[in-house]
């Protein structure tokens, strides 16, 4: 059966042209393919018309990790805008407060809040879903989306705390795991109190995660090891996982 990857920095693969072809080799038929910056963006576009067997789904935004750096600008927003219609969500967005610059610095932290909002603005103005980075600050994420009022929401890899998730979830709501589910008890207790029907599996590809085997640097074919240990976690056969999680991630891109 077809698998979703739901989250891929597939402009950071190195040689990615191959790793589309192991990733159709291991039945991905799908990847939402999320931006960094401007930058990544285009190439993002640029490879989601050129790629052949799988399908590449561009996500549009900008990553908080990347306002650090440069904080996204008129013509950041603009090129969405312009974009838009080729776009199945916006993102990857967010708040991270676990960054060293940031995590005792307002003003860095004020910045973040800055970008995330004017992400949210997109996302209910066009009624896209947004992916939503939140590492450290899943409670501010969580309250901030919930002003904004835009209807679908993706905490991606969350692993934060489980009141907050109750909140993401109550709210309609969406959440992914990586394969870091595998091993970490913060993915592994997120995913055991998430209903399957609010899961999307992912890979976050290039991350580089621990194995059997040692570590690997992840890519796309990789979100069939998300699906085996969420299915060994969940105690449900992977089929039937898999069918529900696929599933889940057409109905929340629209794909």
């Amino acid at each position: 059966m077809p698998i979703i990857d739901t989250h891929a920095h597939i402009d950071e693969i190195e040689n990615w042209p191959e790793a589309l072809d192991r990733a159709r080799a291991a039945q991905v038929s799908d990847v939402i393919a999320v931006s960094l910056n401007l930058n990544s963006m285009r190439r993002i576009l640029s490879l989601a018309e050129s790629s052949k067997g799988v399908r590449i789904h561009p996500a549009l935004g900008v990553h908080p990790e990347s306002i650090e750096k440069n904080f996204p600008g008129p013509e950041v927003f603009e090129f969405i805008r312009s974009h838009i219609h080729q776009a199945v969500a916006i993102g990857e967005t967010g708040l991270d407060f676990w960054y060293k610059a940031v995590k005792d610095n307002q003003a860095e932290k004020d910045k973040q809040k800055s970008s995330f909002s004017r992400h949210l603005e997109l996302a209910k103005e066009f009624d896209l879903p947004i992916i939503i980075h939140s590492r450290g600050a899943w409670s501010e994420c969580l309250e901030m989306t919930l002003q904004s009022g835009v209807r679908r929401a993706l905490f991606h890899w969350y692993s934060g705390p489980l009141d907050v998730l109750k909140g993401v979830l109550d709210a309609g709501f969406y959440v992914s795991t990586s394969p870091s589910v595998g091993y970490s008890p913060q993915s592994q207790q997120a995913m055991l109190a998430a209903p399957l029907e609010r899961i999307l599996i992912e890979t976050d590809s290039p991350v580089t995660y621990r194995g059997e085997e040692g570590s690997y640097k992840a890519e796309p074919k990789d979100v069939v090891k998300t699906l085996k240990a969420l299915s060994r976690l969940r105690q449900i056969d992977e089929a039937v996982l898999l069918d529900q999680v696929n599933h889940n991630a057409k109905q929340f891109f629209g794909i």
